[in-house]
């Protein structure tokens, strides 16, 4: 019998459901969750249903029909032309722009209630501590300095796990022992109002929440009886996630009413309603530190990636020779520094809205239309491919054939578009101003980021080309 010399890998249905879960699941997303209370089990469902299978799924056929480098870019770029290649990269990475000060925000407001839990809505202690980070953090990766994997890793545990098991625990505990509930439980609760668009606009930060599917897609065709084996995956990885979401989300509903639930500071409020309850104030700092280790992982871990997904399109010419400078690092260092200057400016949107918890979600939003814009270009491609280039070899295909391909690809197109809209409407219970000029913010920021790539592309010059 003849042995390969070259054994293929293969993961388990475990291992990439594993991978799904921390490309998810984000502790900062619980007080955007228990904003909805029961009736989140709903959007849950709606949010699955109409965008995170049809992602899945699609992403994993490109992942195995086209697994070179590249990813998103080189998908688009197969199925719709470079221009479009390089706006989808390019929307990929301009979404960390928006979302960056959300992490941000989120450390600077656990950070305070280690120090004063007020600076929690101090516009300028936030926006201090999202520059001083994010520029400190920029400039390490400058000089080569990342954080290894098996930080991240430890990151995902310490600072997403353990908490999320922890609060889910107090909650059970809390309504088990017959505390009060802030929170209607009941089979009529699941069931949302869909009368106010202003009580739904949080749905859209679902999305965001699920998105990165196609990151993880490229593990498809290291999976054995990937047809089988991968839908399995993600489901298992949704369930997951959506338990984590599900019992953490309601252990804060259970103990803060639904218009005092702050999304930025909703977490750490929670665990200090829950350890004065039962005088373990000691354990609020460590939960502090713990929440804080793994948002800075996660933050870390995103900062140099995307930047040299959009690096190496430079490759076809689409970036002018002002961002392809690397240090002796490999690093691109102009592109980090034009990252970190935009951040910066989408950061001061905290001093224009009157609460942390506006700017946060205005920001949140943002990224997720960005994001969806991505995916958007994503399902187009997919359905021309398996029309104009039907005989490249796929591990994975869509189920249902031709017909499969329509329907994932119209119900993620039809999602993405709805959450798009969705995040023009102000939120009920959050100060955002002048509902105009915070549509006008919006829409702004997102043709603002849209028109940057195809700026670029119709001006490129044939010298931007690098030479490997």
């Amino acid at each position: 019998m003849q042995i390969s010399s070259n054994p293929r890998r293969v993961l388990s249905v475990f291992v990439l459901a594993m991978l799904n879960v921390s490309i998810m699941a984000s502790l900062r997303n619980l007080p955007l969750v228990a904003e909805f209370g029961l009736s989140a089990i709903f959007f849950f469902f709606i949010v699955a249903l109409f965008f995170l299978v049809p992602c899945a799924l699609i992403s994993a056929e490109l992942a195995t029909g086209w697994p070179k480098s590249g990813g998103i870019y080189v998908w688009v770029r197969e199925g719709l032309g470079d221009k479009w290649g390089f706006m989808a990269i390019w929307m990929q990475w301009v979404h960390n722009v928006a979302w960056y000060p959300v992490i941000m925000s989120f450390i600077a407001v656990t950070l305070a209630f280690l120090v004063s839990p007020a600076l929690s809505e101090n516009k300028f202690y936030v926006i201090t501590v999202i520059l001083i980070g994010f520029w400190g953090m920029t400039l390490l990766n400058y000089l080569g300095i990342k954080t290894s994997g098996w930080f991240s890793t430890i990151g995902v545990i310490v600072g997403t796990l353990v908490p999320g098991v922890f609060i889910i625990l107090l909650g059970l505990y809390w309504i088990s022992t017959g505390n009060p509930i802030q929170t209607e439980l009941s089979w009529k609760a699941v069931l949302p109002s869909m009368q106010d668009l202003g009580n739904l606009v949080f749905l859209a930060g679902l999305f965001l929440a699920f998105s990165g599917m196609e990151v993880t897609a490229s593990y498809a065709s290291d999976v054995q009886k990937p047809q089988k084996n991968y839908p399995r995956a993600i489901i298992l990885g949704a369930v997951i996630t959506f338990t984590l979401f599900m019992l953490g989300s309601l252990s804060i509903a259970f103990v803060i009413p639904k218009s005092e639930i702050g999304l930025v500071s909703g977490l750490m409020e929670a665990f200090r309603t829950f350890f004065q309850h039962y005088e373990l104030q000691w354990i609020l700092p460590v939960m502090a530190v713990l929440l804080i280790v793994g948002a800075i992982a996660e933050v870390n871990s995103w900062i140099i990636g995307p930047v040299r997904g959009l690096y190496a399109t430079s490759l076809h010419g689409n970036l002018p020779p002002i961002f392809q400078k690397l240090n002796k690092h490999d690093v691109p260092t102009r592109l980090l520094l034009f990252q970190a200057i935009l951040m910066s400016l989408t950061s001061l949107v905290f001093l224009y809205l009157p609460q942390i918890s506006s700017g946060f979600w205005m920001l949140t939003a943002l990224s997720a239309q960005s994001y969806l814009v991505m995916y958007i270009l994503m399902f187009i491609a997919a359905l021309k491919l398996r029309y104009t280039k039907p005989h490249v070899p796929r591990a994975y295909r869509v189920p249902f054939n031709n017909k499969g391909m329509w329907l994932f690809c119209c119900l993620g197109i039809f999602s993405s578009c709805f959450a798009i809209i969705l995040c023009f409407v102000p939120p009920e219970n959050l100060k955002v101003g002048n509902p105009l000029v915070y549509v006008l913010l919006l829409l702004i920021g997102l043709l603002i980021m849209c028109a940057i790539p195809l700026i670029i592309h119709k001006f490129r010059k044939p010298h931007w080309t690098l030479k490997k």
